[in-house]
């Protein structure tokens, strides 16, 4: 499909870095991204196209917010700074990603968001034998 957002309007919404945006072409894998998310999940909903740019250009920002966090609280004195979003990795993770799901009121993103199959799970299993086992086997 094609992309409903613009670099304008997307800029719109963003403080953005020059060094990461050095063009304006260099924010097209954002929107391309987030184009193919609101063709995937949101296009059978019956939204009006400004709805779709809408979604798209939020998440767009929310995108390139993971490339370039924002910061959440900045501090002079001991020059700290906290960035937005370290405890969640999904749409949450920013609040561009948070305003695209409210845009979608028929819940798409929310879903998307909630699906526990898109979550990776990390687990260790220890395939040898342990020094327990190996005593109860008269090992050691």
């Amino acid at each position: 499909m094609a992309i409903r957002t613009t670099i304008a309007a997307v800029r719109g919404i963003l403080e953005l870095d020059d060094e990461i945006i050095a063009e304006d072409s260099d924010l097209d894998p954002f929107i391309e991204t987030a184009n193919n998310i609101v063709d995937q999940v949101c296009l059978d909903s019956g939204y009006s196209d400004a709805t779709l740019e809408l979604i798209e250009r939020w998440l767009s920002a929310h995108f390139y917010c993971i490339r370039d966090p924002r910061s959440a609280m900045e501090q002079v004195k001991g020059l700290q700074v906290t960035y937005q979003g370290r405890t969640y990795t999904g749409l949450r993770h920013t609040s561009y990603g948070q305003q695209a799901m409210l845009i979608d009121t028929a819940g798409n993103l929310k879903i998307l968001d909630d699906n526990k199959k898109f979550r990776i799970k990390a687990s260790i299993k220890y395939i040898g034998e342990t020094t327990a086992t190996r005593i109860l086997k008269g090992l050691e």
